[in-house]
């Protein structure tokens, strides 16, 4: 099995406030850390779309506030370059809350989500409706 081609560039530091695109109830989240990720000493992790991270939720229903969450980046501002040489950037920074394995914990995602997140996972290519 080969990787994905290529790597986003990390466009959201940690304690980076970003949407949230499914219907968990969650509507602000943070950016607590970026898992399997290899780090450089004293250096904070930034994430990039299709990467998964951990996140605590700022604004949404009662039952999903202050907790902890996985999630995956599908949106990102910060421009990245793809494999054939176009540039991509989107006009917001949007996760979907995840479990683990990577499997959606929502029924639906608003919005577009990056073909680099829907390569590297699947079951959030199936939920989305349009993958650019």
């Amino acid at each position: 099995m080969r990787g994905v081609a290529g790597r986003a560039t990390a466009g959201l530091p940690s304690m980076a406030r970003m949407d949230c695109v499914d219907n968990t109830g969650a509507k602000v989240v943070q950016l607590i850390t970026v898992l399997k990720k290899g780090g450089v000493a004293r250096r904070y992790p930034s994430a990039g779309v299709g990467d998964m991270i951990r996140v605590t939720v700022r604004r949404g229903t009662p039952e999903t506030r202050r907790q902890i969450f996985n999630a995956v980046v599908v949106r990102q501002r910060r421009p990245f370059r793809r494999v054939d040489g176009t540039w991509v950037q989107f006009e917001d920074n949007a996760c979907v809350i995840t479990n683990e394995r990577g499997d959606v914990k929502g029924s639906d995602i608003k919005g577009p989500v990056s073909r680099e997140a829907a390569e590297r996972w699947p079951r959030i290519a199936a939920t989305a409706k349009q993958i650019v």
